[in-house]
């Protein structure tokens, strides 16, 4: 995406009124977010959801001044910035209706094509939590994950650590613009999560960590991987905000058992018993439910698929599939363009095949 693209893209974020959904709709019927602010206004009004109101917005071109310094800003400072249409946009957050228009970007991981995994939890983590953390990032590593959190203390900074430890990439959502580190710190961290790892934000240079940023940020931490942990919380908080988001988002929720008289165990324990979340003892659990296997027998299975002869419908739902990892039928149906008797028996055809696993709930995943 180059520099021109970059600039409308962050000029149509940065307008008043118009959040990421409403922006993907204009640049869709526009054709590009560029398009958007040339066409004429009596067309952007015909756009269903759109008034005269945000026409009138986009017309002022307000927003360009602001554009234009955000953009010195990530040159300057060697931040990449991500637009939803971008390949290099994580591809699992690409799945959530409310995916912000413009990701920013610092360090070196590519999400596409990883496991990826949410740890939170309290920020007053407890020798309970912290043990169970240590050995299950451990047990993980030969699944080579990422590591996803939100920098802060507690479960966030113990889990960026131990992912680090064990040689394994990590990424830090903040709630925040790449001109700062909070807490303060944690800058040493964050510096060398670089390395392996990176920073995401959909937050401008200037913009501090609000309280309500905290919840914007929690919807990526949710969306951009295929499960989320909580290892500790008390009965309210931001990580049980994040399971919600995870679980509307059709992702797999999981939590850590603990004592009935636990301050930091009252949410977990409230998730595993309202359903909103599995009960997970050790990464066993994980790497069941998951069906995650190791990068050896991935490549074995990789060695097989070369032999299958797959017809268009298989082909297109693999492919799928291979993307997003895991899917419900009807979403499967959806984003194939088949029906979900004729989505039903290619996914049977394909599990016969050793390609395709199913799981419960109407759940499929790539093998």
């Amino acid at each position: 995406m180059d520099d021109k693209d970059i600039f409308y893209f962050l000029a149509l974020q940065c307008t008043n009124g118009i959040g990421p959904v409403n922006a993907r709709k204009l640049i869709d019927h526009c054709g590009g977010p560029r398009q958007v602010f040339e066409e004429k206004p009596h067309v952007l009004e015909k756009i269903n959801g759109l008034g005269t109101r945000i026409s009138g917005i986009l017309k002022k071109g307000l927003s360009f001044k602001n554009a234009e310094f955000e953009m010195n800003f990530i040159r300057s400072n060697g931040i990449e910035a991500i637009s939803y249409y971008d390949m290099a946009y994580p591809p699992r957050l690409k799945q959530c209706t409310d995916a912000p228009l413009v990701l920013f970007k610092k360090g070196k991981v590519d999400c596409k094509n990883r496991r990826i995994i949410s740890i939170v939890g309290t920020r007053l983590m407890t020798s309970y939590g912290k043990q169970f953390l240590l050995q299950f990032v451990k047990d993980l590593k030969k699944y080579d994950p990422v590591i996803v959190s939100g920098l802060a203390y507690g479960v966030d900074f113990c889990s960026h650590q131990e992912a680090m430890r064990n040689g394994l990439s990590t990424i830090g959502i903040l709630a925040h613009g790449l001109d700062r580190i909070y807490p303060r710190a944690h800058e040493l961290m964050a510096e060398k999560m670089l390395d392996t790892g990176g920073l995401y934000t959909e937050f401008w240079s200037g913009n501090r960590p609000e309280r309500e940023n905290f919840i914007r940020r929690n919807r990526i931490v949710a969306g951009i991987s295929e499960a989320t942990i909580v290892v500790e919380s008390a009965s309210k908080g931001g990580s049980l905000i994040t399971a919600d988001m995870a679980n509307s988002y059709y992702r797999d929720v999981f939590a850590v058992p603990g004592r009935t008289h636990d301050q930091f165990s009252e949410g977990c324990n409230m998730l595993i018993k309202s359903n909103k979340a599995a009960m997970i003892t050790s990464a066993k659990d994980l790497e069941y439910i998951l069906g995650w296997k190791t990068p050896e027998a991935g490549r074995e299975n990789a060695r097989t698929k070369l032999f299958i002869e797959l017809d268009p419908d298989q082909k297109r739902v693999m492919n799928y599939l291979l993307e997003v990892q895991k899917q419900l039928l009807d979403l499967i149906a959806l984003n194939c363009s088949l029906s979900i008797q004729k989505t039903a028996t290619v996914l049977l055809q394909l599990e016969l095949n050793g390609l395709v696993r199913s799981l419960p709930g109407k759940w499929y995943q790539a093998a």
